[in-house]
């Protein structure tokens, strides 16, 4: 189902229990969790409005807000301007582990996209400079790629690379994942440092990424080593925090 059409099952709320103990705001709340998540109701949807609903159930309006916000806060709808609440469409979950995002996508069976921004030559600042070992103003590969999975944007990627590296191609990045590409070279890659965070979207990430400007983003910054201990690449990554998140097994000592 395309993204710009309304969608609302009134069937799931034929038999509404208005005279019972369970708040109606949850019996509404329930039913659409479970449609999004038996796929009945679909990953793209966008549900109609508040008012409308409220008008077709025969509920409030506050009643039918808290019912969606909590949908919301479940991860399963998003409220995006100019386009009303939306179904979100299949989150990726991504073990932290050492691996690429293309590959992730691939594994998860989505069909991975790539938008190559920039790809450049450029001098080394200080922070880039210490994360790959090499002299401040020395020549790095800068690159700058929209990923997107299954035609929706989920992230914006930045890598730096040593010199060595500059006949990697944009042909290369839009076909493969740069781990992928750094393999096919011969590079293993062993071990990497890895940050996860969370800020606002800066610049042209809203608008990369379909999301409010200045709306909440996730980050991941990583330092990639090879079998040597040499510092491969340095990237930091935003994602789209209703499409994505991080997952990872935590064991006692």
């Amino acid at each position: 189902m395309a993204g710009d059409e309304v969608y609302w099952p009134d069937e799931l709320f034929a038999d509404l229990d208005r005279t019972g103990p369970v708040p109606l705001y949850f019996q509404v709340s329930s039913r659409l969790q479970e449609a999004i998540r038996s796929g009945a109701i679909p990953g793209g949807a966008r549900l109609d409005n508040e008012i409308s609903i409220s008008q077709r159930l025969g509920l409030s309006r506050p009643t039918v807000r808290r019912a969606i916000q909590e949908v919301v806060d479940k991860g399963l709808l998003v409220r995006r301007r100019g386009i009303g609440t939306q179904v979100v469409q299949g989150q990726v979950t991504r073990q932290v582990e050492l691996t690429s995002l293309y590959e992730d996508l691939q594994s998860a069976h989505h069909e991975p996209g790539t938008t190559v921004l920039a790809h450049d030559t450029v001098p080394a600042t200080a922070v880039v400079a210490e994360k790959l070992g090499v002299a401040k103003g020395s020549d790095v590969i800068y690159l700058r790629r929209q990923r997107r999975t299954d035609g929706v944007p989920v992230a914006v990627l930045e890598n730096y690379l040593p010199p060595e590296f500059a006949d990697i191609t944009t042909g290369q990045l839009e076909s493969h994942g740069l781990y992928q590409v750094l393999r096919a070279r011969g590079v293993t890659i062993r071990v990497a440092q890895q940050k996860i965070g969370a800020r606002r979207a800066q610049g042209d990430e809203g608008e990369l990424l379909d999301i409010e400007k200045g709306g909440p983003v996730l980050t991941m910054e990583r330092v990639a080593y090879d079998n040597s201990g040499r510092a491969i690449e340095y990237g930091h990554h935003c994602y789209r925090p209703d499409m994505y998140s991080f997952e990872t097994t935590l064991v006692a000592k």
